[in-house]
């Protein structure tokens, strides 16, 4: 009894990224609630991202802001680093930048273009959101410096974090007030492309680390499957979106709604690998299979 006690006590710090893991899949199932309840008021619409435009709205944007704030808690050391980083500093742009419509695809929302377009009525919506997106991410930024400075953090483990975020910013602030139109028109699905792109990137190095010991099999399997089935389904949707509004199908919807559920299989299994994991995304850890395992043997 007290070796079965010992097994499944966890630290403090066990818990926080175990609870962090669990609530990024948590969110992508209360995305998937909102849209579904919301589809019972409007139907079903073109894309998930056109469900900011429906009661759905808080649940679409709550949701990104809160995955992008565990994955800055998540990012670990390394490369990982690098990438969780990265696709934190783009969830926010997917919820604060809403998408294109087409004329007549949802209800209430008013555009006057012949094919898509940004509605006119959320550009001071967008403005608040991308000022608030600029100065935060610019205090966190200055925060990250001065803690170099002060030798709280090493910089050898955040510089590329740090460069990648400036250029994001001074990308974000140029195209926002140089070339509004643009921005609006394209920004969320650029931001959309970058965030599940680094996911796919995330779940390789997952598979294959650079450094401690490999995972099991199995969840180099399923790494490798979640990667392989990102990449496919950006392929589809970048081949496939310009002809979207002669299609039949709701392509859109579809390539969303796999991304998506890519990403919640991809923090399930994050979750069951590193249950007991102390330390990031990229420090070894026991699953917790094993653990199990283990403490039935004793």
């Amino acid at each position: 009894m007290s070796d079965m006690s010992s097994v499944m006590t966890a630290s403090s710090a066990e818990r926080t990224y175990r609870y962090l893991r669990l609530a990024v899949a948590g969110t992508v199932v209360a995305l998937f609630v909102a849209v579904v309840a919301a589809a019972t008021f409007v139907g079903w619409l073109p894309s998930i991202s056109d469900y900011f435009y429906t009661p759905a709205r808080s649940i679409f944007v709550g949701t990104l802001i809160t995955i992008s704030l565990a994955l800055v808690a998540l990012a670990g050391n390394g490369v990982e680093r690098v990438l969780l980083d990265a696709a934190a500093l783009f969830a926010p742009l997917i919820a604060l930048v809403p998408t294109t419509v087409a004329p007549g695809t949802v209800p209430g929302v008013e555009v006057t273009c012949p094919r898509s377009c940004f509605p006119a009525a959320y550009t001071d919506d967008v403005a608040v959101g991308v000022v608030v997106y600029l100065v935060l991410h610019g205090l966190g930024i200055a925060a990250s410096v001065l803690l170099v400075a002060a030798r709280q953090v090493r910089l050898r483990t955040v510089w590329l974090s740090l460069l990648f975020a400036v250029a994001l910013l001074v990308a974000v602030a140029y195209t926002w007030f140089a070339m509004p139109a643009l921005f609006l028109m394209w920004a969320h699905y650029v931001a959309a492309f970058a965030f599940f792109g680094f996911f796919a990137a995330a779940a390789v190095l997952a598979a294959f680390p650079r450094r401690g010991a490999r995972p099991g099999m199995r969840f180099r399997v399923a790494y490798t499957a979640i990667a392989v089935g990102l990449v496919v389904v950006l392929i589809v949707f970048a081949a496939l979106i310009p002809e979207s509004m002669t299609i039949e199908l709701p392509v859109v919807l579809l390539s969303e709604t796999a991304a998506l559920i890519l990403l919640l299989v991809f923090w399930i299994v994050q979750c069951v690998e590193k249950w007991r994991n102390a330390d990031g995304v990229d420090a070894p850890a026991r699953p917790v299979a094993r653990e199990l395992s283990d403490a039935r043997r004793t």
